[in-house]
């Protein structure tokens, strides 16, 4: 009986914790994403990874609903009860599954395997209102002081989504760049492409990619990047994942699910 009471406590403890948590990171993802669909270029998609996101988080809610309050089995009624106990897997299996691709998402966030190289990969990311995110200024601090590490390698600054203006990602890396005192002949711009798939194969007709070469990303995005990369024939690539804000760390990491498993369902 006593022992009984204390899983039921521990129980209710772990529920709370995780409503808690939960309700911070549903409320990340909204304040995040919505910011980003009002001020981004490529609005549309924003919307659909919002929305998905938004459903991973109603499935780690009942998830939490259920730890808290036995959510699908507090019915008396015997038949309610056992549909309860299917609808209850159901969500402890796609709990599973999410928290997997968060896992691996987080994982490959914490490799570093830069080394020299000829050339580092700069991924874009979108403008907000034609002005660099905080985490695109990251990624450019990471590249810089990876070159002067390295002075006799060259960037390739990557992302072709202009803004109102006209001026792409690449551009605007490279005159943040450029006023930061790097010399034009260390900058290689790819400003076609308008997702992370064609920049990379943009990038293997400019140079090898049986090469060595050094991949600068967020640290959030750098395990799809890798992944990424391979498909696009790049065959030894070396991490350097940048510091992400971690206000937004939890949307970004939804986000980063969202666009692996898209992958994963686009392959088959």
């Amino acid at each position: 009986m006593i022992a009984g009471k204390r899983v039921s406590q521990i129980r209710r403890i772990i529920g709370d914790v995780l409503l808690v948590l939960m309700i911070l990171l549903t409320v990340n993802v909204a304040c995040v994403m919505i910011n980003k669909m009002n001020t981004v270029v490529q609005k549309a998609q924003t919307r659909d990874v919002f929305k998905y996101e938004l459903m991973m988080c109603a499935v780690l809610f009942l998830f939490a609903l259920d730890v808290r309050f036995g959510l699908f089995t507090c019915m008396k009624n015997r038949i309610v009860r056992v549909v309860g106990w299917g609808l209850r897997g159901v969500i402890a299996a796609l709990t599973v599954v999410i928290l997997f691709f968060c896992g691996k998402v987080i994982g490959g966030s914490l490799i570093n395997t830069a080394g020299p190289a000829e050339h580092a990969i700069v991924l874009g990311l979108a403008l907000e209102n034609g002005k660099p995110t905080d985490d695109l200024v990251a990624r450019l601090n990471t590249a810089e002081a990876y070159l002067n590490k390295n002075p006799e390698a060259q960037l390739i600054l990557t992302g072709g989504n202009a803004d109102e203006s006209g001026k792409t990602e690449a551009a605007v890396m490279h005159d943040i760049l450029a006023e930061r005192g790097v010399k034009d002949e260390q900058m290689i711009l790819e400003d076609k492409a308008g997702s992370t798939k064609q920049n990379f194969r943009n990038v293997a007709k400019m140079i090898d990619p049986g090469k060595p070469v050094v991949l600068i990303s967020s640290n959030y995005h750098m395990d799809r990047a890798v992944k990424t990369a391979r498909s696009a024939g790049f065959t030894n690539i070396m991490r350097l994942p940048a510091p992400s804000s971690i206000l937004n760390y939890g949307a970004n990491v939804l986000s980063e699910v969202v666009l692996e498993v898209n992958d994963l369902t686009l392959r088959r």
